[in-house]
């Protein structure tokens, strides 16, 4: 047995051995080619600043073909259903409506539970006897293959049927608090200072309606409406005048009798109670019986409002909303697959430029405007890194100059970033960005260990040619050791499923794609640059030391 167990032994070492022996032989050869390959290229200028050129021009050409966006939309196990009934429905109407979409809903195997409100409107806040709300939360990411833009599809295919309602269906917004839907939200703005709603209803279908014909829109839609049917007081100010009322205190009366208004509070069998002033029910059943209440004049007498006001009936907005002081309506929608949030912008100034009438523009809300506000944050954020990190490295090498093989080093990695965002059809984000600023403290780890070390023996007397072959070689393998482990450590990011998929994904591509061809490459430009600069800083300082010396001589 103990012979056996030896045996065994024995044959693992042998395996490790062979391994081990078969990784150094074949990095040996690896390192010797390395080497030859500089010795050809190191000296040549031009086929460093050619390749370095090269990646400059494909990192800008990658930069305006990658889509842009702010923060993407992930699948957080819940969507809304926006259910709006039409103008002058009852609630009761609108329950049946809701019931439906949330029986429905209860049938999908994906979907674990329906919470359904008839009477709000999730989007504005609002309420009103047309407008439903559900909540539908779905299974957790183990227990269902489809994702949420899966079961909305399903739910909108399964609920066509419903033709006495507007539904939509949406996603929470990617941060809580920023809107009230995924995708973007904008205001439609009446500037013309008219009021007229009916006109600002037929700009604002039509302005969806090409808004649909864009490739780059997938949906969008809106709450406005101005056909509600309602009723509009009209007074006549010299006859209140004339009966001793004020429009103020006509309008408080209204206001009390049908709308009821908050009076005092009692206390009875240890419990508090409000007291509320209202009309009866029987007394504001109808219409006209509006013309049927007083109001009390300056004398103290009741006045009844028919006497100095009219009704006529109209058809309007049930909610009157504004923004930026222009009457407003409200407009949501999302960008068709393929499309970023950037693009689906763009595509709406285009249309806006070119489709709405004079006197009416759009402005920006939710998230939207925080994207359209934050412009080229991330460019400048990331100029300042890499004046930070110059700055750093001058200051540690006592040069001005050496540093810039390091910050030269970086375009292949921006490169490599783009490249694979764009493989896996990821748009460049918050996320991606983040990763390309992570980029410049790893690439610029494996060029500071390649100049710090070429930098230690031209001090010792080697050429910069010399010592920057030798400087690469000896650090060739830690700077493969390092970035390669880091690169596996990111491919479950960029496989990643569930929760937050889409950021992970985006993080862990840029990140990989960066630090793949920033390593890749890196080490074969890093060399050719430090000979540039370095002899560049090498002649500074000769030509100062003369300058020195003439100077001494004068004295």
């Amino acid at each position: 047995m103990f012979l056996k167990n030896t045996h065994s032994q024995i044959k693992k070492k042998n395996v490790f051995h062979y391994f081990f022996h078969g990784f150094n032989t074949w990095y040996g050869n690896l390192s010797t080619r390395y080497q030859k390959l500089l010795g050809i290229i190191i000296n040549r200028k031009v086929i460093t600043f050619s390749i370095l050129l090269l990646f400059c021009a494909g990192t800008g050409i990658f930069g305006k073909l990658l889509p842009s966006g702010f923060i993407p939309n992930e699948d957080q196990g819940t969507f809304y259903a926006s259910i709006t009934t039409p103008p002058g429905s009852t609630l009761e109407r609108t329950k049946e409506v809701v019931n439906e979409v949330q029986k429905t809903c209860e049938e999908i195997d994906a979907i674990e539970s329906v919470s359904s409100l008839a009477g709000a409107n999730i989007l504005s806040d609002g309420t009103g006897a047309t407008y439903g709300t559900c909540l539908i939360n779905l299974k957790d990411w183990d227990d269902r293959k489809e994702s949420v833009t899966d079961v909305i599809r399903l739910v909108a295919e399964k609920t066509k049927h419903i033709k006495d309602a507007e539904i939509e269906f949406f996603p929470p917004p990617a941060v809580p608090g920023y809107g009230n839907a995924s995708g973007f939200e904008l205001r439609l703005l009446d500037k013309t200072g008219s009021g007229d709603v009916k006109k600002m209803e037929t700009v604002v279908n039509q302005f969806i309606k090409d808004l649909k014909d864009r490739t780059e829109i997938a949906r969008a839609f809106t709450i406005f409406d101005a056909s509600y049917p309602q009723y509009m007081v009209h007074i006549d100010n010299d006859k209140a005048a004339q009966k001793g009322v004020t429009v103020n205190d006509a309008m408080s009366t209204l206001q009390t009798l049908l709308g009821s208004e908050y009076a005092t509070n009692f206390i009875r069998f240890g419990q508090m109670y409000k007291v509320m002033v209202q009309a009866l029910p029987e007394y504001r059943a109808k219409p006209e019986d509006v013309l049927k209440l007083y109001v009390k004049n300056n004398e103290n007498k009741m006045v009844p409002l028919s006497a100095f006001m009219t009704m006529e009936r109209i058809y309007g907005m049930d909610q009157i909303t504004r923004y930026n002081m222009y009457q407003s309506a409200e407009l949501n929608g999302e960008a068709a697959s393929g499309y970023s949030s950037g693009s689906a912008i763009a595509a709406i100034q285009e249309v806006a430029k070119e489709k709405l009438p004079k006197g009416y523009g759009i402005d920006w809300a939710g998230i939207t405007r925080d994207e359209i506000l934050s412009g080229n944050e991330a460019i400048y954020i990331f100029m300042i890194c890499l004046v930070f990190v110059y700055l750093l490295l001058s200051a540690q090498y006592e040069s001005f100059l050496l540093p810039m093989p390091v910050i030269l080093s970086l375009p292949t990695g921006i490169f490599g970033a783009f490249f694979l965002l764009l493989l896996m059809g990821l748009e460049n984000n918050v996320y991606a960005q983040v990763a390309m600023i992570m980029l410049i403290g790893l690439l610029g780890k494996n060029a500071i260990l390649i100049v710090e070390f070429a930098s230690l023996k031209h001090r010792e007397g080697r050429t910069p040619m010399q010592a920057a072959i030798e400087g690469a070689t000896v650090r060739l393998r830690p700077i493969l050791m390092t970035s390669f482990a880091f690169i596996a450590g990111l491919i479950p990011l960029m496989l990643a499923t569930g929760a937050g998929a889409v950021g992970n994904r985006t993080i862990g591509a840029a990140a990989a794609g960066g630090m793949l061809f920033g390593t890749i490459f890196g080490v074969i430009i890093i060399p050719g640059l430090y000979v540039v600069f370095a002899t560049l800083a090498e002649k500074f300082v000769r030509k100062g030391v003369k300058e020195v010396l003439a100077y001494t001589e004068t004295m």
